[in-house]
């Protein structure tokens, strides 16, 4: 098979392991097709049905503990019989600010028991951003982690929260054993929760399939951070499609998992598969490259969940004899570039690349069931690939109204066919769920979510991803809006104008944030350009801090006002502007610096470590 094209050779050579996958394929199979809302199957049965069937197995792994599903299941049945003494009940929400560790995962188990949902906070976010993420939903209650209480108190008085005691508190310890030291104004949840028994619940108003479990925030492509529903049936079909047939996740099976359990990727898909198997999930707090090997053999690891970014920070590491001293043999995720997938399982054994493509939003996924490269798989949803304006989201209409699919081969926008048996969840506001409707797209009346992504067929109904179109770009793992940035240094007071976009750097993964800008009150030369660090830190997570940073005093537009933002694109951070001054936030250091040809031609080379 070459790089970029599938053939239905290549897929028969695979046939002998999807037979051997065939009866957790059919098991699979069954959940991924359920398409009843009102059945009461729920992450919390699911969670249960493992505690009834794999009690003694490990659940969570996280540093030195070990949680058995038995003792998870009674530790969530605890915070459901806490949740609904405090009033709480189904179609309610509440706020997870935690950071990576067990205490979210019983969390959110806790609340689905009874029909609540939680708001899966960024936890990278402050100030404004984080305000508007909690207020988007109006949850009664928020659980503050003693990791985050400091950034909490920075908006406690900006949010609106429907309790009478809605700060809840959770140390930063094993909670189940130590409460603690309770800030003031806060109920400490883990002593609150250690008085209830762990029997699971007799609910009246019983959660089903259709309700929301999570909501996932995502950049979008415009705005501040919206919210994405995400119902028990995105668990149940991760659960189905991801972990039995796709995985063939099992009870020996541990899935490793650093990527942010606020993210779908890790709270849906990893889990949703680990819990599939009777599986257990080995936490950490965050990624680090130089633990990374020791941990998976630390936890017995099977199978890791990844981002593209992250195994480029693997490779990357020296060579070593224990390369392949490992128990990993299969890794999820999304993102891992064509040129690094087939070094990466070479040099570390992997056998299963289960790349994937979906949104936290959006009503389509794509799972390489085959095990092919360099390829996000293929759907059972209803999908085109349509022609599009260059440079942004927005599709090309013929002179009849009605847009084009592209040929084979060719990037197109991908666009996921709204049905009854395909819906499209959205967001929690009705505008921004609409914008992402196209309607009348081949046929009158009919109705498409655009996902905003531009990706080809390599063969074999087989997509690979190309780029991420419009207003957003992924740095770090993570999709940055441009205009929330733009929104953000607007109000600094020092900037006139600000353009925000993404720039390659050579070496990286996805694209890295550049602003433009004219000076409020200052000269190009005389920009205070260790201000304007300071209030991005201030107010947006690092990952959206832009890490170059270009100061002119004027840019340029077209006929109709729009910003020429592709000359900008290509301007990148290149030198050779006259009258303009360029800065980069360089690895490890405390603030921007000024870019000259040399520092130019050691970011192009690849000698700055970005």
């Amino acid at each position: 098979m070459s790089q970029d094209t599938i053939s239905v050779r290549d897929i028969a050579r695979q046939l002998p392991g999807v037979v051997r996958r065939a009866p957790a394929i059919a098991k699979g199979l069954y959940y991924y097709s359920i398409k009843n809302d009102q059945k009461e199957l729920t992450l919390g049965t699911l969670i249960e049905h493992n505690a009834e069937k794999y009690g003694t197995r490990p659940a969570v792994l996280y540093d030195d503990r070990r949680l058995t599903y038995t003792e998870f299941n009674a530790w969530a049945n605890r915070i459901a019989h806490y949740l609904r003494a405090a009033g709480l009940t189904r179609g309610d929400s509440i706020a997870i600010f935690l950071e990576n560790r067990p205490e979210l995962l019983a969390m959110v188990a806790g609340a689905a028991k009874i029909g609540v949902a939680c708001a899966m906070l960024n936890t990278s976010q402050k100030g404004k951003v984080l305000a508007h993420s909690i207020n988007l939903i109006s949850p009664r209650m928020i659980v503050v982690g003693e990791e985050l209480v400091d950034t909490f108190e920075g908006v406690r008085e900006e949010v609106a929260l429907g309790h009478d005691h809605p700060y809840l508190f959770m140390p930063d310890t094993d909670s189940l054993k130590d409460f603690g030291t309770t800030p003031q104004g806060y109920i400490n949840l883990a002593e609150q929760v250690s008085a209830y028994r762990g029997d699971n619940l007799t609910v009246k108003d019983r959660p089903k399939l259709g309700d929301t479990a999570v909501y996932i925030y995502t950049s979008g492509t415009t705005g501040l951070p919206k919210a994405a529903p995400g119902s028990h049936r995105k668990f149940i079909k991760a659960y189905g499609g991801f972990g039995l047939m796709t995985l063939n996740m099992g009870p020996q099976d541990v899935l490793y998992c650093t990527l942010p359990l606020y993210h779908a990727t890790a709270l849906l898909v990893c889990w949703g598969s680990v819990l599939s198997g009777g599986s257990a999930i080995a936490v950490r707090r965050k990624f680090s490259a130089s633990a990374f090997w020791d941990d998976i053999r630390r936890y017995g690891a099977t199978t890791f969940g990844y981002v593209g970014e992250l195994c480029r920070y693997l490779l990357n590491q020296p060579a070593s004899p224990n390369d392949r001293n490992h128990t990993l043999t299969k890794m999820i995720g999304n993102g891992l570039r064509p040129s690094i997938w087939k070094p990466f399982k070479e040099r570390f054994g992997i056998e299963t690349v289960a790349e994937l493509y979906a949104s936290s939003e959006g009503n389509i996924g794509f799972s390489n069931f085959f095990n092919m490269e360099n390829t996000v798989g293929f759907s059972t949803a209803p999908y085109a690939l349509v022609k599009y304006h260059e440079g942004t989201r927005d599709p090309i209409r013929n002179a009849k109204g009605r847009m084009e699919k592209v040929k084979s081969g060719e990037p197109g926008l991908l666009l996921g066919e709204i049905t009854a048996k395909w819906s499209f969840e959205g967001y929690t506001q009705k505008e921004a769920t609409e914008k992402s409707i196209l309607r009348d797209v081949f046929k009158k009346g009919d109705a498409w979510f655009n996902t905003g992504d531009v990706l080809k067929e390599i063969g074999c109904r087989h997509l690979q991803f190309v780029d991420r179109m419009g207003d957003t770009f992924r740095w770090k793992g993570e999709n940055v809006s441009t205009t929330e940035v733009e929104n953000i240094i607007d109000e600094s007071g020092l900037a006139e104008e600000a353009i925000v976009y993404g720039v390659e750097i050579p070496g990286t993964n996805g694209k890295a944030g550049m602003v433009t800008l004219v000076p409020q009150d200052s000269s190009v030369e005389s920009f205070d350009i260790d201000r304007l660090f300071r209030y991005l830190q201030d107010n947006l997570p690092p990952y959206a801090i832009p890490v170059f940073v270009r100061v002119t005093s004027a840019i340029e537009k077209t006929g109709t006002f729009k910003y020429k933002k592709v000359d900008l694109k290509k301007a990148g951070y290149s030198v050779d502007r006259p009258g303009e001054r360029v800065y980069a936030w360089l690895p490890r250091d405390k603030g921007y610096t000024l870019v000259d040809e040399a520092l130019v031609k050691r970011i192009d080379g690849g000698e700055v470590p970005f």
